[in-house]
């Protein structure tokens, strides 16, 4: 049984409504579906990210701090796809989500840069190329 791609990917948030509002308004990831587990007390945001993959933000009663960044054992970032980099900087930039300094990857070519989530989760804009998007929407 092959593996078809990833499904979704889940994050455990310090501040529910804060980081609600990061990942629906400055990163614009509409809502598939949101629930309050009593019995956890907790939250379950379920967004949906334009390739199919979902991102899960949980809140749990006084979740641990990230040990380390980005180093810490388990999910070291997540890495979004983006066209046009410099113009998703800017619009970041103008919601107050500040970006590090543009890098280019050593063995591909491509630009990246990074951003924090609210909690610290290191966050990857990766820039696909505009033919690579060609490719990709004919298969």
């Amino acid at each position: 049984m092959p593996i078809l791609g990833v499904h979704h990917i889940a994050i455990i948030c310090g501040d529910y409504a804060r980081s609600r509002e990061f990942y629906t308004g400055a990163l614009g990831l509409p809502i598939v579906r949101e629930v309050y587990r009593a019995e956890r007390r907790s939250h379950k945001l379920d967004l949906q990210v334009p390739d199919g993959t979902q991102i899960e933000l949980f809140s749990f009663p006084d979740p641990p701090p990230r040990a380390t960044r980005p180093e810490a054992r388990g999910l070291r970032h997540l890495a979004l796809r983006v066209r046009g980099l410099d113009e998703e900087i800017a619009r970041l930039a103008s919601v107050g989500v500040a970006c590090e300094t543009v890098r280019v990857d050593e063995y591909t070519g491509r630009r990246f840069t990074f951003f924090a989530d609210p909690d610290g989760l290191p966050i990857e804009l990766y820039e696909e190329p505009a033919e690579a998007s060609a490719s990709t929407r004919e298969r």
